[in-house]
């Protein structure tokens, strides 16, 4: 690979490429590149990080398991066609691969060169703040999958000693990268960003809070097990994560979006094609039917399909009725809200208004082209396993009604609805979360997070002096206050891609996982008159699809799973790691 190739991608805006096949072995001289011809002006700076923001928040245009999708695949909201390796317990030591430190690898020669740059530094500051971001959010992707991770700030070359450096305890990664997003929080402007598409100081500060959390809660349930660190000080990380979250919420810049509709606005939230001026949305993807450039997904929503992957009977139940109180408390004589789940229908009626406007229910628009619209029929439990709903709860989550936008003959099968990567809600969940845990929350914290999302879908508010005990409360162990925001942030961020993160951060898995089935709706003539119970797999009359891969249930390994194994060609090529527990 030659220095004067690497200069012309640069300049040219394709792929840095600065990383290698092997991340601990061939490190070139990367911080010794285009030092003639690059670092002049602001703007090769901005050319270098863009590279950045689709390698973090790029959304994929597979159909089937992508992105977000994927990552609440791992978790019990979602039941498959094909068992999640993880939750199956059948993951092995891979051979190689791993790490994947190409990216920090091209962030590290930016902090080593962008001071060359011969314009005034309050003129591309802006960038220096995007390049501390992506570090931190890179080492944060690192931490959540491997724990104890090497810590590399420096461009390295072949001769570098911190090749063979052993991993450094996650606590103190974790202090690294928020030592960078401190960095970011000073250097990037505050607000939306051309239109929301580049990073600004609330972001740093909404995903500060977001690693404050997972290391904070981390440590605070992972204590007596194989995962957890040495000098645990949950408190500093819970304190950090409400003050960040805060931060945002007091900005003043972003807000709840809803136009007073509660049956809709929820829905509305993810069925824009721009997010430009969306008082929620602080960064979004865009995606453009002029570059064909979109996502399969949105796609087979758009067209009544479901990619492969349903919502499960646990995450239904965990819907309040329309009264604020849990299934199992709306069912008495007195007050018989929860119709039971014989039908699609009777379990949406008179639940959480966020029900309808996740998941299909008959009748449901599908298309709408003028005064034409077409409506949803039932769940494709009988498709092909690529588009098929295997639980009978399918999502409508992300669809557009307009087929403009998921649709053309002349282009590809994709969905061109925008994509949303950072949205005001998580701010207000976290803050809630960070304070309940800390024991410090009040009503007035209630009011100001959880009860604004309420109120979007005119739900009562959250009153914590007059939380009743849910019987089926997942986290019986944990205060009533904890127990419902985790339900508040399951319901309000499914398939957003965090309930696997929160799962593994609350060390949760011997509850919410291991021998439970990932069951889905009940089988029924009503939904399904054209189908027989005969042609599917059931248990006590609910679908079942992965009954024959996890014949005892969810085969999750507490003192394993929670972390992936470092690969076996990183462990020969340096001695001082160490393997994750359990492989």
């Amino acid at each position: 690979m030659k220095i004067n190739i690497w200069k012309y991608s640069l300049l040219l805006l394709l792929s840095v490429g600065v990383g290698c096949k092997k991340d601990f072995l061939n490190k070139y001289p990367l911080d010794q590149i285009t030092t003639v011809d690059f670092w002049k002006t602001g703007n090769d700076l901005k050319l270098y990080v863009n590279q950045f923001y689709p390698a973090a928040f790029n959304q994929p245009m597979g159909d089937q398991l992508n992105g977000d999708f994927a990552a609440d695949a791992q978790s019990d909201d979602v039941g498959l066609v094909i068992a999640n390796p993880r939750l199956q317990g059948s993951r092995v030591v891979p051979a190689t691969g791993g790490w994947g430190y190409t990216n920090i690898r091209a962030l590290n020669v930016f902090m080593a060169n962008y001071d060359k740059v011969e314009d005034p530094f309050n003129s591309y500051k802006d960038y220096v703040g995007e390049a501390y971001f992506f570090r931190a959010f890179f080492y944060f992707n690192l931490v959540k999958e491997y724990g104890d991770v090497p810590y590399i700030g420096t461009p390295l070359n072949t001769n570098s000693e911190e090749l063979y450096m052993p991993r450094a305890p996650r606590n103190q990664v974790v202090d690294s990268i928020i030592a960078d997003l401190d960095e970011a929080i000073e250097l990037l402007p505050a607000g939306k960003q051309e239109g929301a598409t580049r990073l600004s100081r609330e972001i740093a500060l909404l995903f500060k809070s977001r690693v404050c959390l997972y290391e904070g809660t981390w440590e605070k349930y992972h204590v007596e097990d194989e995962f957890k660190v040495d000098n645990p000080q949950p408190q500093k990380y819970l304190e950090l994560a409400a003050q960040s979250a805060k931060a945002v919420i007091e900005s003043g810049t972003y807000a709840v979006y809803s136009t007073g509709e509660p049956e809709w606005d929820y829905f509305n939230l993810f069925s824009r094609v721009d997010y430009a001026t969306n008082p929620e949305v602080l960064l979004w993807e865009k995606f453009d039917l002029s570059l064909k450039k979109g996502n399969a997904f949105q796609f087979q929503i758009a067209t009544g399909k479901s990619g492969g992957i349903g919502l499960t009977r646990s995450f239904v139940d965990a819907y309040l009725c329309k009264d604020g109180r849990p299934i199992y408390l709306s069912n008495g004589a007195e007050n018989p809200l929860y119709e039971g789940d014989g039908t699609l229908e009777k379990t949406a009626a008179n639940r959480d208004p966020r029900f309808t406007q996740t998941i299909f229910t008959p009748g449901f628009p599908l298309q709408a082209v003028g005064s034409d619209t077409t409506y949803f029929q039932r769940p494709t439990v009988a498709d092909p396993a690529h588009t098929r709903c295997p639980t009978g709860y399918q999502m409508n989550k992300f669809l557009n009604f307009d087929p403009v936008h998921h649709a053309s003959l002349e282009t590809l099968p994709v969905g061109y609805t925008g994509w949303i990567v950072f949205r005001y809600a998580e701010a207000l969940l976290n803050y809630a979360e960070a304070k309940a845990e800390l024991g410090t929350i009040t009503q007035q914290d209630i009011d100001m997070s959880i009860n604004r999302l309420r109120n979007r879908v005119a739900m009562p508010p959250l009153d914590i002096a007059a939380i009743e005990e849910d019987p089926n409360w997942q986290f019986p162990d944990l205060t009533p206050v904890l127990n419902e925001i985790r339900r508040e942030r399951r319901v309000e961020l499914i398939l957003e891609g965090f309930r696997w993160n929160d799962l593994a951060r609350w060390a949760a898995a011997e509850k919410t996982l291991v021998g439970k089935r990932p069951l889905g709706a009940k089988f029924n003539t009503t939904d399904y008159p054209d189908l027989n119970a005969s042609d599917f797999t059931l248990t006590d009359g609910y679908f079942d699809p992965l009954k024959s891969q996890l014949p005892g249930g969810y085969g999750f390994r507490p003192d394993r799973d929670y972390l992936s194994p470092v690969s076996t060609e990183e462990l020969t090529l340096n001695k001082q790691l160490v393997q994750n527990p359990g492989w």
